[in-house]
């Protein structure tokens, strides 16, 4: 069961505000975490199962990124707007605001992930330590290694796949459904999906701004503004503890995430064998009980 928030509220940030939510109590206990969604352009409800953590001493904070959620939307604001700056300005008035500033452990999955990276290269002072969670350190990595698991399909899903990305009808019911058979093999093995899962897809069908312009139409098909995003020759620069964790079936194949363990100091990686993108909904036990254990090492 996911605990309620202790705490919730919103940061002026922008035009607009970025709303949060905090389990457990900040200033007391061990450092607290911050928790970064992925996307660009989910919610965060798909890992608020994260927010048990709190049950370990520790205050877990979860947010919603600009455009997406419960924080502002900005559905007329495009590539302009929508950046990596963007987000890193806003995780840097999210930690401020909440005191946190000078000491915080970091949780990035998929698109979090990749933020936690850009975060961490820019030394901040005060974070204690890294966590990618499946994701890649180079687009186009991303790109080439979805392109192989999609030789894994069936044949009829493939050319169905292959025929209205050529169209550009990528919202044809056919389209979608293709999609869904790529999902439930490489984004998450728990189908149905859960509740908390269902609800970040849902956001983002009702509102796609984001994705669509940083990512693209879905998770395999990135022809959005990051499809040449990489920090390959940057994480040499993050000096920090870091743990790198992905699944056994991920769509953040082992290539995506080479780079990160090949460039960074102090690094562990850890592997789940009946896992895909989403570990913490497929292993829950064993996700929480590493993650708490490194965060515990470096608090």
């Amino acid at each position: 069961m996911i605990p309620p928030p202790t705490s919730q509220g919103t940061v002026p940030f922008r035009d607009g505000e970025t709303w949060y939510r905090v389990t457990g109590e900040l200033g007391q206990g061990a450092t607290p975490l911050v928790v970064l969604h992925g996307g660009p352009g989910a919610t965060h409800d798909y890992v608020s199962s994260l927010a048990t953590l709190a049950a370990t001493g520790r205050a877990v904070v979860h947010y919603d990124q600009l455009g997406c959620g419960r924080s502002t939307h900005f559905a007329d604001r495009g590539a302009e707007f929508y950046d990596v700056a963007l987000f890193l300005d806003e995780l840097d008035t999210l930690l401020a605001h909440l005191g946190i500033a000078e000491r915080y452990h970091v949780l990035g999955q998929s698109w979090g992930g990749m933020l936690g990276a850009e975060h961490a290269i820019r030394r901040p002072d005060g974070l204690a330590s890294l966590i990618i969670s499946n994701s890649p350190a180079s687009m186009e990595l991303w790109v080439r290694e979805a392109a192989r698991l999609r030789t894994d399909l069936p044949v009829d899903v493939r050319e169905t796949l292959d025929r209205h990305e050529q169209a550009g009808t990528t919202e044809h019911p056919d389209y979608l459904a293709a999609t869904e058979a790529f999902y439930d093999r490489h984004v998450c093995r728990v189908v149905p999906h859960p509740a908390e899962v269902q609800a970040s897809f849902a956001a983002i069908e009702a509102d796609p701004t984001v994705y669509h312009t940083m990512n693209g139409p879905n998770e395999f098909f990135c022809i959005g503004t990051l499809r040449t995003w990489s920090v390959v020759d940057e994480v040499r620069a993050i000096d920090v503890p870091t743990l790198l964790l992905s699944g056994r079936y991920d769509e953040a194949t082992p290539a995506t995430v080479q780079p990160y363990f090949d460039g960074i100091r102090d690094v562990r990686w850890e592997r789940f064998e009946h896992s895909s993108h989403m570990p913490f909904v497929e292993e829950p036990e064993a996700y929480r009980s590493v993650v708490a254990g490194f965060l515990a090492a470096h608090d």
